[in-house]
């Protein structure tokens, strides 16, 4: 029988092919508009859509696009200003560079591979190589405006959806030179996008980190930096430090670190002329490996590599001749050398800078070279003392992988490569209870979406050491299925998104996850990787139409459109089908993104709301509740 079944599938196939043959003619060559391939396949050159709850939307990256031929004039020596604005989507940013040519105006918003990138003599060290960026935007905007300011003429240009609707000839004007570019991002590509300032705010502040001197607008506030990658750790810092933060420069690297006294991984701010590479790529690798040479040469002592690396936070920027990424986006770095000819690797030259300027500082400041090696010893101390809890909890997490199916786990991850973009999509829910966790694995979408079964309540561990997390089940196998205990650079999955339900039992398990990634993986927050799923309180319908609400303003506004409908309170996830739990977690999924505010220290945040100081809480509780009560009379 096998035999025979093996044969029908390949008589079925042979079949097939032939019909498939027979159609294929002259008419099926199909030769598309560059404004018509990039709106069908937008993942090539952006990324991935999504509706602006992710730092990494396509929304975001058309605004970065822009900003990036602002800021490349800038570090060709033209214009030190940049404003930037956003009202009613529109988003506007004017540069005071050199304007592009006005009889090639055209041709550089809406031709592919034209620009001015090519040529290597003009733009050395720049962010913007491949000419497609800004046609990106133009084609995946409703509305999408240009105007070049160049001696004493200015030429406009409009376009929509990729479409010249208007180019006017060249007149006389006495505005400053420079590039004015309007648009307004489609909402038939991104749906109903918004824009978090948040992630806009921390755009602009590492294109000023990285280029001293540089100063952005945006609508209306300030972005400059004196002291650029200094700057930048110091206001990503929100721990106690083991020793003054080291910030040493060369003529096309600059870098910072220093060694956290409470958390436990190591981060990584990483850039490539000004580009945040956020999956590394061999300018990070190298940094790795130089540094543990110039270390263990220094204190002549052969360390663990994860000795030296634990609790680190670096920051770092390397300026490079033709840098080649391993995508559109620019995430990783793939260049082995300095500049395409080769003459000097990235590793070699890596290397030797910092053997050289970390070498003589360690030895001009003693106090910070004995604070560095304490810190690493105490780092050792800790390792081996893990190292027995470590085991055992790696048999318990394949025993668990074999028998307990805590993870139902997806086909494409995050850490993978060739997966067409959809790395970008992948997601783990962490959910509550058997009944919430059969929902959304048989609604899910099984190439890009896993599920994570938690057993009751998660421990409150703030406070607490890293050996809780190999000593705890629940955490020792979320660490194990989300693949960071090395840190976050082999990530399994882009989006950690915490599924509980909307009750006081649900909030609960959301503050005590949301406490472990703070507590020991504080970088998968600040890198945008952690968020809450909303799913509707209410379901509105009728016979003909069924409206999904997530707050009451929603409800009412159903019942007003659907007149005498049948309402539905959902009281937890394990209350929806497979079927209505689709409608949440697909397309039209929302997220709310987990941002740290660099005004709120996180230590004093979960020690607040975490610690032992149970009247103090309780009193900011009910007058919070007060306040609510209140609105809500009203």
């Amino acid at each position: 029988m096998k035999a025979v079944y093996i044969l029908s599938l390949q008589a079925k196939f042979i079949i097939m092919e032939t019909k498939v043959l027979e159609k294929y003619s002259e008419d099926s060559i199909k030769t598309l508009e560059w404004y018509e391939h990039i709106r069908l396949r937008p993942g090539m050159y952006i990324g991935k859509l999504g509706d602006g709850a992710s730092q990494d939307d396509g929304i975001y990256v058309l605004i970065k696009e822009t900003i990036d031929n602002a800021v490349d004039e800038f570090i060709s020596g033209f214009g030190k200003t940049i404003e930037v604005s956003i009202k009613d989507r529109m988003v506007i940013v004017r540069d005071y560079g050199r304007g592009i040519p006005l009889g090639k105006l055209v041709d550089c918003v809406s031709k592919i591979n034209t620009g001015a990138k090519y040529d290597s003599k003009v733009f050395k060290k720049t962010v913007g190589l491949n000419g497609v960026g800004t046609k990106a935007v133009n084609a995946l905007s409703s509305y999408f405006e240009i105007e070049s300011v160049r001696e004493g003429k200015s030429k406009v240009v409009e376009y929509e959806n990729g479409l010249l609707k208007d180019e006017n000839k060249p007149e006389q004007t006495s505005a400053r030179n420079g590039t004015i570019v309007k648009f307004i991002p489609d909402e038939k590509v991104f749906g109903n996008y918004r824009y978090i300032n948040e992630y806009i705010e921390k755009l602009l502040w590492n294109y000023v980190y990285l280029n001293k001197g540089l100063t952005i607008y945006f609508n209306g506030q300030k972005f400059h930096s004196e002291n650029g990658i200094l700057d930048l750790l110091n206001r990503s810092i929100d721990s106690p430090i083991c020793y003054p933060i080291i910030h040493l420069e060369d003529d096309d690297i600059e870098f910072a670190f220093t060694h956290s006294s409470t958390q436990y991984s190591e981060e990584y701010f990483s850039f490539v002329n000004g580009q945040h590479t956020t999956q590394g790529g061999t300018h990070q690798a190298a940094f790795r490996e130089a540094l543990n040479k110039t270390i263990r040469d220094f204190y002549k002592k052969d360390f663990d590599a994860s000795d030296i690396k634990t609790s680190i936070i670096v920051a770092m920027n390397i300026k490079i001749q033709e840098p080649v990424f391993e995508s559109q986006t620019k995430t990783k770095l793939g260049s082995q050398y300095m500049e395409p000819e080769g003459k000097v690797s990235i590793r070699n030259y890596i290397g030797e800078v910092l053997k050289k300027k970390l070498d003589n500082y360690l030895h001009m400041n003693s106090d910070t070279a004995e604070a560095l090696l304490k810190k690493i010893l105490q780092s050792e101390k800790e390792r081996k003392e893990l190292a027995s809890i470590k085991k055992v909890a790696k048999e318990r997490v394949k025993k668990a992988s074999l028998f307990n199916k805590k993870l139902r786990d997806c086909r494409i991850h995050y850490n993978d490569n060739n997966t067409n973009g959809q790395r970008l999509e992948t997601t783990l829910f962490i959910t509550e209870g058997d009944s919430a966790s059969g929902s959304i694995t048989k609604a899910r979408n099984v190439n890009t979406q896993a599920v994570f079964s938690l057993k009751g309540k998660p421990l409150n561990c703030y406070g607490l050491t890293k050996k809780i997390v190999y000593e705890n089940e629940e955490f020792n196998l979320l660490q194990a299925a989300l693949n960071i205990e090395d840190g976050i650079e082999n990530l399994r999955y882009n989006n950690i998104v915490v599924a509980t339900d909307a009750d006081v039992d649900g909030m609960h398990i959301r503050l005590l996850l949301l406490t472990f990634f703070l507590q020991f993986f504080p970088d998968l927050v600040r890198n945008g990787h952690l968020y809450i799923l909303q799913t509707p309180l209410f379901r509105v319908r009728n016979k003909q139409k069924t409206i999904y609400c997530y707050n009451d303003q929603e409800r009412v506004k159903a019942i007003n459109e659907l007149k005498n409908p049948e309402i539905t309170r959902f009281k937890g996830l394990g209350e929806i089908s497979p079927d209505e739990f689709s409608n949440f977690i697909g397309k039209s999924i929302r997220l709310d993104p987990v941002i740290l505010r660099k005004d709120v220290s996180l230590n004093e945040m979960l020690s607040f709301y975490m610690g032992k100081n149970s009247p103090e809480r309780q009193d900011f509780i009910i007058n919070n509740l007060r306040v609510e009560m209140d609105i809500v009379g009203d």
